[in-house]
């Protein structure tokens, strides 16, 4: 066993102890929830790195929203700048998802993995960062900067704030530890993102509720009319079709078909929805999801038309597309349905840009590198369909810095955002040594 990887499995036990301690605090940062485990573990994560040697740790007020931990840790001079990014809210856990244990109370399954919210996504991404400051010491070779948001999985924020203080973020190499590979043991370095647009859409149709019977027939209730517009959404194979909306292709490594079907959890017997290849569908293609909607429950429901409804929709869109041109075009689709003249109201809720890396940087090379050198295995090159807001304001502070991104979160059985979300401790411990080997790697090529 080399040096390095000894010292991470002589590590391991505190980093686990310390993830179980913050997957304990709640920090929900969604409206409506206790604001006050946020705070807490906003607290607990300046502490977390003060354990790890690390200076100045400070909590900055973000305006409108939750405080960012920051630090800026001097390295040698002339040296780049590598800054570390993680996130300490979580997602909502309710009974409903239909958890199998407590989600804040942390629990080492029969397969070794940790259970809880948050265990991955992404309260790994902060114990993988303070462990790489544990390892690397006072002698740190290069500047390291940290930048730990509290309302990720929210409406964040923080793009804002970090692009009003450009020299205060700017760095050389930005590492986003929020996302991860296929499977545990396969390492996976993410090249691109899909964006997120949201928004809502509000149809009425009658001035007041009125009785099903007597009128139902001849006036249209809302919810009929929501569902008319909804279907054209898609097609009849389930594709996205908007005019106007972008589609693309992937031609980096292909998403694995049984790694996809364990962790969608779709059901036996059910096809998958859209055409083109399973990487296209996830990865390189926009897809429509309705979040929500605001109608009587089955419980609640009575023998009425209901006169308006709202509905809250998600868009994920290509990389290299333009998020405002495509919420825009989502948008205008929405007000040109109007089935039986109802009246359509549509109204942004966010754009989240998507992104794709240049794989011909030098410190993405490096990382695919460190990547190798820790789990013993070829990289690929992987897409998410997933969305990372902050990245698209880190380019714009310095676009000639490279950004990785890369974690503990497979995609096999973490279950981010879903019921029993976990971690496999190897895999941390992994990414750990991989992180420390890309800082010493970059630290070294700028003296070469």
């Amino acid at each position: 066993m080399s040096d390095r990887a000894s010292d991470v499995e002589q590590l391991m036990p505190e980093v686990l102890d310390r993830l179980r301690d913050l997957v304990r605090i709640p920090s929900v940062a969604f409206p409506g929830f206790d604001p006050e485990p946020v705070h807490r573990m906003g607290q607990a994560v300046v502490e977390l790195f003060e354990a790890a040697g690390a200076t100045d740790v400070a909590l900055l007020d973000v305006p409108g929203g939750y405080p960012c931990v920051f630090a800026d840790l001097p390295g040698p001079e002339g040296s780049p700048t590598v800054l570390l990014y993680a996130h300490y809210d979580v997602q909502p856990a309710p009974a409903s998802q239909g958890w199998s244990t407590s989600p804040f109370e942390p629990v080492t399954g029969e397969d070794g993995r940790i259970y809880g919210r948050g265990a991955a996504d992404d309260k790994s991404g902060l114990v993988i960062h303070y462990a790489t400051l544990r390892l690397l010491g006072e002698a740190r070779p290069c500047r390291i900067k940290l930048l730990v948001e509290g309302e990720e999985e929210t409406i964040s924020h923080l793009e804002g704030f970090v692009e009003a203080s450009p020299e205060r973020f700017a760095a050389d190499a930005f590492v986003i530890a929020d996302i991860g590979g296929q499977v545990v043991g396969r390492p996976g370095l993410t090249t691109a993102l899909r964006g997120d647009v949201a928004c809502t859409v509000t149809v009425r149709t009658l001035s007041f509720p009125v009785h099903s019977g007597l009128f139902g027939g001849a006036a249209p209730d809302a919810m009929t009319a929501m569902i008319r517009i909804l279907d054209t959404l898609h097609d009849e194979a389930g594709d996205t079709v908007i005019p106007g909306v972008d589609v693309s292709q992937w031609d980096g490594a292909a998403m694995e078909e049984g790694v996809y079907r364990d962790g969608s959890a779709i059901l036996p017997g059910v096809d998958y929805l859209g055409t083109g290849s399973l990487s296209d569908r996830i990865w390189a293609k926009p897809s429509v999801t309705v979040l929500g909607m605001d109608l009587p429950s089955t419980a609640e429901a009575s023998n009425v038309l209901l006169p308006e409804v709202t509905a809250k929709l998600s868009m994920r869109i290509v990389p290299g597309s333009d998020a405002d041109a495509q919420l825009e075009a989502l948008m205008a689709h929405l007000r040109a349905q109007r089935p039986w003249n109802c009246e359509v109201e549509v109204v942004k809720v966010k754009t989240g840009h998507a992104f794709a890396v240049d794989q011909t940087h030098p410190a993405i090379v490096a990382a695919k590198d460190a990547l190798a050198s820790a789990y013993g295995a070829e990289v690929e090159s992987i897409g998410s369909g997933a969305s990372i807001p902050l990245v698209a304001s880190l380019k714009k502070i310095a676009p000639d810095a490279a950004i990785v991104l890369w974690g503990a979160e497979d995609t096999a059985k973490a279950r981010i955002h879903a019921s029993d979300e976990s971690v496999d401790p190897a895999e941390i411990a992994r990414m750990i040594a991989a992180q420390v080997a890309f800082i010493e790697e970059v630290a070294s090529s700028a003296h070469a």
